[in-house]
């Protein structure tokens, strides 16, 4: 009969085993950061998280300011994979056959064909997605989570790898419309993008301050990388103290008047299953990234904030007190025990 310490070294030695492939997988994404900082200077979160979207195969939303090298990050990946990019500027009169396409009617063969429209690329960037009406943020929906678009009575798949990455400004909020909750919960990740430092601002200025810019980056992989890395992903291990701290967490938001009474008053709605999967996945990548095939407390401390930040909706009273969802999440990650 097997023993307990037996099934505990073979576990061991498998981690191991996962750990040296990972490790030698994972080196091309460093390779590819490292070309993408050729353009970008900066912005090591934005490009980590980016990288986490492509092996977990979510989708992010990006708060930040104008100016600070979104667009930039975004097309700069996709050279780096060597894949399609498209960035779609999102406006109050869009339709959503100027995303997805539509049927063309031609007269020579008396029949209807399909035009594809923009989205049917690996790599969007939703620029301003909250400027859009319903119907467009739908159309969009469909394609995110379904992974497919339906034009007339047929439907298309999307890309492989399909990353969309939707980008909302915080500071101007004229002819915006709310993103439905449904939407908001369908990205993966909501990244907070920060101006540079004094430093990094500087480099900026040494690099950029020129009529003419060379933004080419190499490209350090093809797109069938992304998905031998997610198998990898997938194989990555979470202990069972771990798995039962992520849920812990994603329950705490649902129920913050364990945490205290005050963060009750400022949590009107908690976050979903979804969540729970969507941290998992985004630490295991984390993990991927690091070279472990296994996942730590801190690969979940590291992307907390990111996945629960737009799942959790605050009261009234908690914007009167000027608190936000981060502040609750930081809550909770205090007072839940660390495996």
């Amino acid at each position: 009969m097997t023993t307990l310490n037996q099934m505990t070294n073979n576990t061991h030695t498998d981690i191991q085993a996962l750990g040296e492939q990972v490790t030698k997988a994972s080196e091309p994404f460093t390779r590819l950061k490292e070309s993408m900082h050729s353009v970008i200077v900066g912005q090591d979160k934005l490009l980590h998280r980016m990288f986490i979207g492509l092996l977990a195969n979510g989708h992010l939303l990006i708060e930040g300011v104008p100016g600070l090298a979104k667009t930039l990050a975004v097309s700069s990946l996709a050279k780096g994979i060597n894949t399609s990019f498209q960035r779609l500027q999102f406006t109050p009169d869009l339709l959503p056959a100027d995303l997805t396409g539509t049927l063309m009617y031609r007269q020579d063969t008396g029949e209807f064909v399909v035009n594809k429209g923009p989205i049917f690329s690996s790599i969007i960037l939703a620029d301003e997605i909250n400027r859009a009406p319903a119907k467009v943020q739908s159309a969009l929906l469909e394609a995110m989570q379904e992974r497919q678009v339906t034009i007339g009575k047929e439907t298309f798949k999307m890309a492989d790898p399909f990353l969309v990455l939707a980008t909302m400004n915080p500071i101007e909020q004229e002819g915006t419309y709310r993103l439905p909750e449904a939407q908001v919960d369908r990205f993966m990740m909501k990244v907070l993008v920060d101006y540079p430092t004094a430093q990094e601002e500087r480099e900026i200025l040494r690099r950029m301050a020129t009529t003419t810019q060379d933004n080419t980056v190499e490209c350090v992989m093809q797109s069938d990388a992304i998905t031998n890395a997610r198998e990898l992903v997938d194989q990555i291990y979470v202990d069972d103290q771990i798995a039962d701290y992520i849920v812990e967490l994603v329950q705490m938001t649902r129920t913050p008047k364990k945490v205290s009474q005050e963060l009750e008053e400022f949590v009107e709605n908690g976050a979903s299953p979804r969540a729970t999967l969507a941290l998992t996945l985004c630490a295991k990548s984390n993990a991927f990234l690091d070279g472990r095939g296994y996942v730590t407390p801190q690969d979940v401390k590291d992307l907390a904030h990111d996945v629960l930040r737009h799942r959790i909706a605050t009261t009234y009273e908690a914007e009167a007190e000027g608190k936000t969802a981060d502040d609750v999440v930081k809550a909770i990650l205090d007072f839940v025990r660390v495996p």
